[in-house]
């Protein structure tokens, strides 16, 4: 009898891991994330599996952001060795990612050892940059719609799920079971530039789904309207527009719409700051894969693909501590998307004490990060141990949202010709979750459930 494990993303939004057991005893780790957000779910990061990593015997991995690929360097540093599979793209992005991840865990720890602001004595790293290097020789890329044998009795095949470069859902089946099980990952959005529509699926015994966005609408398309008011108020007031970004993925689309927005003349030509190292290469990983784009991306696109008059990509550390320390109008893409960590927190501490400029957030915000104290109206937030007070305007913008919201998720559902037997919602808030699994149920009459962390399904 095969068996799921919910180890993360079990009524919340990060650390999502879920555990198939096989009806052959094989076990198979979907997704290894790491927790974000609230202490009490950073604090899982530090709890383990709760199942020995010697017991695991292969990995697949939905896409490369850090809440479903960041503690992999952890289960390796534990002593996993077997093989990691994912489709090229995540591959392609883990290689900045994870590494990345790693330098962050051990600065963090040495400047929280120099400063004496942790309560642990010393800090230490979750795992560092050589952890990751090491989990990164494990990946092995598999292309979409090419079915693989991951363990005896088990295939797998990656489907494009349109949320980021080389995002996918994983449909597995067993040799010996008639069900088939979708793991979605999460889930993209339509008619969205940059990337390609989710891919529809007609079946499936046993679904699990996203729900981040599971209670609400993102409201019509504006043909970058919304985005064009911030930018041009920003800029009569004299002020700086600073955009906290996730490095992959959202400094794409960001991109594609200020190069559009600028040959429109909707907004005026001003220096455009892309803060990040991590973005910069993955601008180029975006590039070398046009046949991963959204096709409107590919025939009728002139000239560099995410360019803008004045574009500056800053690489060096001396060159984004001249940039924080500068002034004049400007508009500066940093990560991380949270405001969590990395360089926008340098950009943050100067910029939002003055009501001049703006910092204009264009993903989700789980609880507990910067981010979301912020769009929630927080008037002071901590950086680097100092409080620091909120003067400048903040903006929420989710036209640019990457996740699917309610109509698009039930859009993507209607595509199954026969409901699934069991639908498990993952991936989402409680409120969100709730209301997306009263949504379901009331339009398509599914039998859905919400998991809670680590509960154990037994499959049949």
């Amino acid at each position: 009898m095969s068996a799921l494990t919910f180890l993360g993303a079990a009524q919340t939004v990060t650390g999502s891991r879920h555990l198939l057991r096989t009806s052959a005893g094989h076990r198979v780790l979907v997704d290894c994330g790491m927790f974000q957000g609230l202490k009490a779910l950073r604090e899982r990061n530090w709890q383990g599996l709760g199942v020995a990593t010697s017991e695991i015997d292969a990995v697949l991995l939905t896409h490369a952001h850090l809440d479903h690929v960041g503690w992999l360097p952890r289960l390796v540093a534990s002593g996993y060795r077997g093989r990691v599979y994912c489709t090229p793209g995540t591959r392609d992005l883990c290689t900045l990612v994870l590494p990345d991840a790693g330098r962050i865990q051990e600065e963090d720890a040495r400047q929280a050892n120099k400063h004496g602001y942790s309560r642990h004595a010393p800090a230490k790293p979750l795992f560092t940059e050589d952890d990751a290097r090491r989990a990164l020789t494990l990946l092995q890329p598999v292309s979409y719609g090419v079915p693989l044998q991951v363990v005896p009795g088990l295939t797998a095949e990656f489907i494009r799920a349109g949320h980021l470069l080389g995002s996918s859902f994983i449909r597995v089946t067993q040799d010996d079971a008639p069900q088939t099980i979708l793991f979605g990952g999460d889930l993209g959005r339509y008619g969205r530039p940059v990337l390609p529509d989710p891919e529809p699926v007609e079946y499936a015994d046993v679904l699990l789904v996203e729900s981040t966005y599971g209670n609400r609408t993102h409201g019509p398309d504006d043909d970058g309207a919304s985005l064009a008011e911030v930018i041009v108020k920003t800029h009569e007031r004299g002020g700086r527009l600073v955009i906290p970004s996730f490095a992959i993925g959202r400094v794409e689309e960001l991109l594609y719409w200020l190069q559009r927005l600028e040959k429109e003349a909707r907004i005026p030509s001003m220096p455009t700051y892309v803060d990040s190292p991590m973005a910069a290469e993955a601008l180029q990983f975006y590039s070398s894969r046009p046949d991963e784009l959204d096709p409107d991306m590919r025939p009728v696109h002139r000239g560099p693909m995410f360019d803008t008059r004045r574009l500056h990509v800053i690489k060096d550390t001396e060159e984004s501590k001249a940039l924080t320390n500068s002034s004049g109008p400007a508009l500066i893409i940093s990560s991380s998307g949270m405001a969590t960590g990395g360089r926008v927190l340098h950009h943050l501490k100067r910029l939002l004490p003055d009501p001049k400029n703006t910092v204009l957030f264009v993903g989700y915000q789980a609880a507990g990060t910067r981010g979301r104290l912020l769009v929630d109206g927080a008037r002071t937030v901590k950086i680097h141990g100092e409080v620091i007070p909120v003067a400048a305007q903040v903006v929420r913008n989710d036209q640019m949202s990457a996740h699917a919201d309610r109509d698009e998720i039930l859009r993507w559902l209607r595509g199954f010709k026969r409901p699934p037997a069991r639908t498990f919602l993952v991936h989402g808030e409680p409120e969100a979750m709730g209301a997306l699994a009263a949504s379901i149920t009331e339009t398509l009459g599914w039998n859905v459930h919400q998991p809670q962390h680590r509960e154990h399904v037994e499959l049949g």
